[in-house]
């Protein structure tokens, strides 16, 4: 990996570590990266350590943590993986249903009508990649997942819902991802899958994790509720 990276604080209490200005599966893979080689050293006084599209936070307790000692690990781990991780590896994909279209899709005519295309060409589009999933926000399991055909790259709704449901599949420009649960949001809604995408009742309440593959497959919605009823 030839990017150069930089160590920003960010506050009194975390520092942030930027491998570049652009999404790449391989400058990911190397936020991931660096993030699991900290998380192994398990660094007296750091609370959380987070890795996002292209850079990587440790959250720390100022009273408890040597900053010059943990920069010092940050500038060495960052050297490391930033010289090391030069490609991505394939990774088996998690297939997940989804249900297009109709009252669970209720944005699906208006990405068509963006596109050019028929209704069920974006389902196809959209069901045709397999995407990477570079990082969870916004809400707990929120998956960020890239990159979308261009052609259906829809924009995110100028205003967004006051409520979007658990499980809708949504377009974001080149993002797609999944609402673990019902909240506000703006990104186009073209389906949803009855599967769990965050379940604090499991043993592991994430269903995918950054740097997981994504292919999603279409389901009709008598399929759809009778996984609905089992998950």
């Amino acid at each position: 990996m030839t990017n150069p990276f930089r160590i920003v604080p960010a506050g009194d209490s975390a520092l942030i570590v930027e491998f570049a200005d652009r999404i790449d599966p391989v400058i990911n893979t190397a936020a991931i990266a660096l993030a699991g080689a900290l998380q192994a050293k398990s660094i007296a006084g750091v609370r959380d350590i987070v890795s996002t599209f292209r850079s990587m936070a440790v959250h720390f307790d100022p009273l408890r943590t040597d900053y010059s000692a943990l920069v010092e690990e940050l500038q060495k781990e960052s050297t490391r993986v930033a010289a090391g991780v030069t490609e991505v590896e394939a990774a088996a994909p998690i297939r997940v249903p989804v249900c297009y279209g109709g009252e669970l899709g209720p944005d699906l005519p208006a990405v068509a009508r963006f596109a050019g295309v028929t209704e069920q060409e974006v389902v196809q589009i959209h069901a045709s990649r397999t995407y990477r999933v570079f990082m969870l926000g916004f809400v707990p399991g929120f998956t960020y997942m890239g990159t979308v055909d261009p052609r259906i790259a829809v924009p995110r709704m100028a205003a967004p819902r006051l409520r979007v449901p658990s499980g809708s599949v949504g377009i974001a420009g080149s993002q797609t991802g999944i609402y673990p649960a019902a909240t506000p949001g703006g990104w186009q809604i073209v389906g949803a899958t009855p599967v769990l995408a965050f379940d604090s009742d499991r043993a592991e309440p994430f269903l995918f994790k950054a740097g997981d593959a994504v292919q999603f497959y279409e389901i009709d919605p008598v399929e759809y509720g009778r996984l609905q009823k089992s998950a």
